[in-house]
This record gives structure tokens, C-alpha cells and sequence, in this order.
């Protein structure tokens, strides 16, 4: 909880200036600059442009707006889900999926004649096991949904310079007052459907990529059929490429995460955007955005407009042409 909690005070300057980016609120004009193939083109400000202004307007505490409400999020978050991992024994009851993701170097027999063993990793273990961190994920994000409304509010307020949600305390009452108990869980249907595809590309293409692309690679070069007499050297000369494909492994599902995560982000920008979706605060209204009806009515329009990536990167913003942006 700690550490989860000193990286989110660490990311909270970049998830505010991401969120305000995907609201689509530009305060700076576009200059003139260059992309990565060393063309002039106009370019929206950069992160660090945008964090620039930030505390240029509201000062170095100004970045964190919005923290609170997201520790409170975090830490909930994390114990909501290991309460549910420890209601849901795994199937097969000893190691976790990333374990069986990523077997060690005893899944290759290194000694002539030894048998070969059953794969650590089966497809059936694969499906079982991210059933169960697709519950334990969901129900955190159930429970917690209602901090990260909040923390998306506290932060769009700076559009308008509202003060409306001051406080994690007093926002919870103004939602309610105003919105309902629906109002705690807006844009809750994108975020769940975006973090459970997330999950389940992850982890089907990291045990894709381990099973057909790295063991089988070697196990190709071991099943070869060495001659007695140079099985020894043979065994000698595959052992760094053994150890080269156990970290290949080590590897794989933080680029299939990253992966997944690019091909998600959709979701993550409508749930968003339908979380602070005329709310009463400036961020969520026209000329920023127009009254969504529904989350379906959100995804829609982004698409039509060309702006379903809006946010994505924070680097290289190139203006696109024909495109209307507010600054001030």
C-alpha cells in the first residue's frame, strides 16, 4: 500500500495534465516546432509545457489537485483486491498466473534422457486464473469508482476555476445532493468493460507469445536429438540461450500490458469524459463537450470527430488539420 501510494503522489502531475488533455482543454496556443522526423509542423504544448502553466496559474500544489480522493482510491483499491484473490483460491492452489505465465528454467530439461514434463502454463490454467483477477480487479473498481469520480472533478475544476468540489468529504455530499447515488458510478460501464479486455489481451498474448514463440523455439533446438557423446557441449552451448528466453519471458507481459493498454485506451477516455459530463462544472460542458446521453452517444461522437486517442500522448502533439481546439 505504501509503495502503490508513493508511486500515485509520483504520477499525480502527469494524470492531471492527461486528464485535462482528454477533457480537451488547450490554455496554451499551438508553436511551431518539430516532429520525430525533424519536420516543422504545429504542435499543441507538452507535458511539460502543460505542467509549466499549471503552476504558472495555481503554483507547485497546484499539480496535485485531486490526490487525496485518488490515495483513498489506491489504498481502498488495493485491499478490496487482495481481500478478493484470498476469497478465490486459485485453481490449482500454489503459484500465481505470472508464475505459471513465465515457468522457471526447470520446464527445459538440461540433462540427456530426462523426461519431458508437462508445461507449467496451460491454456486451462491461463483461462481459470485470469477469471479470477478479472472478479478481484472488477470489484475493486466498483468499490472505488466513486474516489476516481471525484479525483477527475477536482482536477477539471481548474477549466473554470471552480471550487465546487473542494473536499473528498464534501464532494461525496454534493454528488449525492445533486445527482444521486447514480452519480458515484459515471462512466463506470467503459472502465470496467476497457480494464477486463486490458486483462484478458494481456495475459491470452503473453502465454501465446511464452508457449508458441519462446518454448517452443527451444524446445525445437532440445528435441533436435544430440549425439550421446556431444549431448554434454550441446546442453553447455543452449544454456545462455536458456536463460536469454527466460528473460525474454520476464518481459513479455509488460509489453502485451502495454500493448493491450493502447488498444483499451477508448475506453479509458469515455469513461472519463462521462465522469465529469455535466456535472456543473465548465470542464464538462460545451464548448469542452456537448451533453452525452449515454457513454454509447460519447464513443460515437469521438469517433466521428477522429479524437478516440485525444490524451493518448502527451509528447508531439501535432495539431491535426481541420480541428478546432479552445485555449485561452
Amino acid at each position: 500500500v505504501l509503495l502503490g501510494s508513493g508511486l500515485t503522489v509520483l504520477s499525480q502531475p502527469l494524470m492531471y495534465v492527461k486528464v485535462l488533455v482528454q477533457v480537451g482543454y488547450e490554455p496554451l496556443p499551438p508553436t511551431l516546432g518539430r516532429n520525430i522526423f525533424g519536420r516543422q509542423v504545429y504542435q499543441l504544448p507538452g507535458l511539460f509545457s502543460y505542467a509549466k502553466h499549471i503552476v504558472k496559474v495555481d503554483g507547485r500544489a497546484g499539480l496535485f489537485k485531486g490526490l487525496a480522493p485518488r490515495l483513498c482510491s489506491s489504498a481502498i483499491g488495493t485491499v478490496v483486491h487482495s481481500k478478493v484473490l484470498q476469497l478465490l483460491p486459485p485453481p490449482w492452489g500454489q503459484r500465481p498466473l505470472s508464475r505459471q505465465l513465465f515457468p522457471p528454467d526447470s520446464s527445459f530439461p538440461l540433462q540427456p534422457g530426462a523426461s519431458k514434463k508437462e508445461p507449467v502454463s496451460s491454456l486451462e490454467q491461463v483461462l481459470k486464473e485470469t477469471s479470477r483477477e478479472m472478479v478481484a480487479r472488477s470489484a475493486a473498481t466498483l468499490i472505488t469508482h466513486p474516489f476516481h469520480v471525484i479525483t477527475l472533478r477536482c482536477m477539471v475544476q481548474f477549466i473554470g476555476r471552480e471550487t465546487k468540489y473542494s473536499g473528498t468529504l464534501s464532494a461525496f455530499a454534493t454528488i449525492y445532493r445533486e445527482e444521486g447515488i447514480l452519480g458515484f458510478f459515471a462512466g463506470l460501464i467503459p472502465r470496467l468493460l476497457g480494464d477486463i479486455l486490458s486483462l484478458w489481451l494481456c495475459n491470452m498474448l503473453a502465454y501465446l507469445i511464452n508457449t508458441y514463440a519462446l518454448e517452443n523455439g527451444v524446445g525445437s533446438l532440445l528435441g533436435s536429438g544430440p549425439r550421446p557423446h556431444f549431448a554434454g557441449i550441446q546442453m553447455l552451448l543452449l544454456l545462455p540461450q536458456v536463460s536469454t528466453m527466460t528473460e525474454m519471458k520476464s518481459y513479455s507481459q509488460a509489453v502485451t500490458g502495454f500493448f493491450a493498454s493502447m488498444l483499451t485506451y477508448p475506453f479509458v477516455l469515455v469513461s472519463n469524459l462521462m465522469a465529469v459530463n455535466n456535472c456543473g462544472l465548465a470542464g464538462g460542458l460545451l464548448p469542452y463537450a456537448p451533453t452525452y446521453s449515454s457513454w454509447l452517444d460519447c464513443w460515437s461522437q469521438l469517433h466521428r470527430e477522429g479524437n478516440m486517442s485525444r490524451g493518448n500522448s502527451l509528447f508531439f502533439r501535432k495539431v491535426p488539420a481541420g480541428k478546432r481546439y479552445v485555449w485561452e
